[in-house]
């Protein structure tokens, strides 16, 4: 066996046993597209070793958070276990979704390359899973965030009433959900009360890695202003209010992950933080959308209820 493919199987172990915890005769489906083949097929293979695995490859979405096949929905939704290394991402879906409401556990890889693969998910999970849960305790209580970044964010939050999620990639109860590769304490911000302006200049969905920063302008919660970048100008011109809203405050917490340009591996690194625009359903916020794009800020400093947590990317806690 060639040590790509050994490296590979390896990786898609740790998604199996430690991650997942698969057992034998449990129903699990991979879903994967084209571009991901190789990391589904790998997961696939790995799986054959304990379970009767189903193997599904559907035409590639156009951009995050578009819905699957009907097919695909269906078949997650009757599983025990799904695995969706797909090309866009799939975990604010409704099909992702109602999945885990009827008892399913699983994780979604959106956008993961073999290298991704390689090096973020031959990781020691014990040990992300212990920083995110701190943090998690710490965000689940504060009531209003401030960022700022040399580069000239200066953003407040209110998190009021509003609860943490925690992605450990540990993921073994029924109903249960992570990213991988993980490692991330999220939440949603109230979506009326966000104001300020953060400069993102680490990657930005869909477009990636940034040559130049992207400053958005937040007035009540919604883009008022986006300068530094066309596309993702258009992108959000195409849409409405309610893509326009930003949605998400995460912090990556993932020592083995890198800035890359791949938005999935990016928004997990140690340090940095990110927002997203778009749908939040799925963890606590009430915001309606069609898409979910997250834009990763490198290395801010970041105050819940005056107390800093994050000095320049650096943790202090």
């Amino acid at each position: 066996m060639k040590d790509l493919e050994r490296g590979l199987l390896s990786a898609a172990r740790v998604v199996i046993d430690k991650c997942l915890a698969v057992r034998a005769g449990e129903k699990v489906v991979v879903v994967t597209d084209e571009p991901c083949r190789a990391v589904g097929v790998s997961i696939w293979t790995a799986l054959l070793a304990k379970n009767d695995p189903l193997l599904i490859e559907m035409k590639p979405r156009s951009i995050h958070g578009e819905e699957p096949p009907r097919t695909v929905a269906e078949a997650i939704r009757a599983c025990d276990v799904f695995i969706m290394p797909t090309s866009c991402s799939l975990t604010h879906t409704r099909a992702r979704i109602e999945a885990n409401k009827g008892g399913a556990r699983g994780a979604t890889m959106p956008g993961i390359t073999v290298e991704m693969m390689l090096r973020t998910l031959n990781a020691d999970y014990s040990r992300i899973a212990r920083l995110t849960k701190k943090l998690g305790r710490i965000v689940d209580v504060a009531r209003h965030v401030c960022i700022e970044s040399d580069n000239g964010s200066i953003l407040e939050l209110d998190l009021t009433r509003r609860r943490c999620y925690l992605d450990t990639g540990i993921v073994k109860h029924t109903g249960g959900f992570s990213n991988l590769p993980a490692g991330e304490a999220y939440v949603a911000p109230v979506e009326e009360k966000s104001h300020g302006r953060i400069v993102v200049d680490g990657s930005f969905a869909p477009v990636g890695a940034l040559a130049e920063p992207v400053i958005l302008e937040i007035e009540k919660g919604r883009i008022k202003n986006l300068k530094g970048n066309r596309q993702m100008n258009s992108l959000f011109n195409r849409y409405g209010r309610n893509e326009r809203t930003l949605c998400e405050f995460g912090i990556g917490t993932n020592y083995r992950a890198a800035v890359t340009g791949n938005v999935l591996e990016d928004e997990k690194v140690l340090g940095t933080i990110h927002v997203a625009f778009g749908n939040n359903l799925a963890f606590g916020g009430r915001n309606k959308a069609r898409i979910h794009l997250d834009g990763v800020i490198r290395k801010p400093s970041v105050w819940l209820d005056d107390m800093p947590i994050i000095k320049k990317g650096q943790f202090l806690i």
